[in-house]
């Protein structure tokens, strides 16, 4: 599993950055074809303590108002639903995502 923002950065400053107040999260986007609507989540993101995750989520964000709106009935409520969740930080999947390392650990 690919976790975009912790290349280079050993387990211990993973650890470290979790206690400070980091988090790993995921951003959702909706894409729309004529009648049927897609609502996906991006690959997880880390979030180090003190950084805004909005400027990473905006690009799905604007994927979604750009691709999603427009296919009924889903699109425009799963487009709302996006960019609401993204503004607010996306998704914290950090309980899953620190679960999984240490049982793989």
């Amino acid at each position: 599993m690919a976790i975009a923002g912790i290349e280079g950065m050993t387990a211990e400053q993973i650890n470290m950055e979790l206690r400070a107040g980091a988090r790993f999260v995921v951003f959702q986007y909706c894409i729309s074809i004529l009648v049927v609507s897609f609502k996906r989540v991006s690959s997880i993101h880390f979030i180090r303590a003190g950084e805004s995750a909005f400027g990473k989520g905006a690009l799905f964000s604007l994927c979604s108002l750009v691709l999603g709106w427009w296919g009924i009935p889903w699109g425009p409520i799963w487009t709302v639903s996006t960019i609401f969740r993204n503004s607010r930080g996306g998704l914290d999947v950090t309980a899953e995502v620190v679960r999984g390392l240490n049982a793989s650990a």
